[in-house]
């Protein structure tokens, strides 16, 4: 059984104390070469998700930066890709930008992997278009009409009578499946609807900085990056749940008080309860310094 369900848990990790929280981004690392720690030597690998990716490779410098005799290897094909590895053996950790599924579980088991999940941080994912787009805000039902294809015009939302460019992640993306759960689905609203999928139009990309770079260039472009991700060559919307709502931006702060309505957990899974080198990998990102480096790289501290 997973150790951690997002449901049930999230909303006690986000309602932390603000005070702690201030305290925590005003912390800053450690000097990397100091307290270097020799005895702990050896290598392992993390797999999954391209929004996890910028986390663990700044963990895992900052980690092998202690400790010169190990050595990690960090790759981001996407969330599914990275279930995929543990299920199959192939990795020692998988970063995942979702939660696994109940079927994922039922085939791990079957060979003999049980999924151990640890939440590392959160996120938010920050609706996105071009800054030359007037559009400044969008409920989740107008969001959901446009990655179904039932809007295809920006006047369709008040903007200017210009073609809609839905981009999204691909499919093997843990942001993809969040996405089309929670937003296209409408989750959690009267007009719930779990039949609702990707319109045919919207564009598939393989990578999070790819669509961000494209709404950069593209007046037309909406798209949906990770905190993380965000530059200022985007511009991002603010999010209503409903018509009636007020629309909140994303920040680490409405994250936490769990006032934006698209954010998620971000999750490592190990095979059974993590141990050794791998164990003192995640107790680092885990603590105060790990979750300091969290703050400061845009995504949202559990702690």
């Amino acid at each position: 059984m997973t150790t951690g369900i997002w449901e049930r848990s999230s909303l006690m990790a986000l309602a932390l104390v603000a005070g702690l929280l201030l305290a925590l981004v005003g912390c800053t690392a450690t000097n990397s070469n100091t307290n270097r720690d020799e005895d702990l030597a050896g290598v392992f690998d993390v797999t999954g998700s391209n929004t996890v990716t910028p986390l663990s490779t700044m963990w895992a410098e900052a980690f092998m930066n202690k400790h010169p005799n190990v050595n990690i290897a960090i790759s981001g094909p996407g969330s599914g890709a990275g279930i995929a590895a543990l299920i199959d053996s192939t990795t020692d950790l998988c970063q995942s930008s979702r939660l696994i599924r109940p079927s994922e579980i039922d085939q791990a088991r079957e060979k003999g992997i049980e999924p151990y999940e640890i939440i590392v941080a959160s996120d938010g994912l920050a609706v996105a278009v071009n800054p030359a787009n007037p559009v400044s805000e969008l409920t989740i039902e107008q969001l959901s009409a446009i990655y179904t294809g039932q809007f295809t015009n920006w006047k369709d939302v008040g903007g200017n009578d210009r073609p809609i460019v839905a981009l999204a992640r691909d499919t093997n993306s843990g942001t993809h499946v969040f996405f089309k759960e929670h937003v296209i689905q409408m989750n959690g609203l009267p007009a719930r609807d779990t039949s609702l999928e990707y319109g045919t139009n919207v564009q598939l990309l393989p990578s999070t900085t790819v669509g961000v770079t494209e709404t950069a260039q593209n007046v037309n472009a909406i798209f949906y990056p990770g905190l993380g991700y965000v530059t200022d060559d985007i511009k991002v919307l603010g999010i209503k749940q409903t018509a009636g709502g007020t629309a909140v931006m994303p920040s680490l702060e409405t994250v936490l008080d769990g006032s934006y309505p698209v954010a998620r957990p971000l999750l490592y899974y190990t095979n059974g309860e993590p141990t050794g080198l791998v164990r003192a990998f995640i107790d680092f990102c885990l603590s105060d310094e790990g979750q300091a480096m969290v703050a400061i790289s845009g995504y949202v501290p559990v702690k």
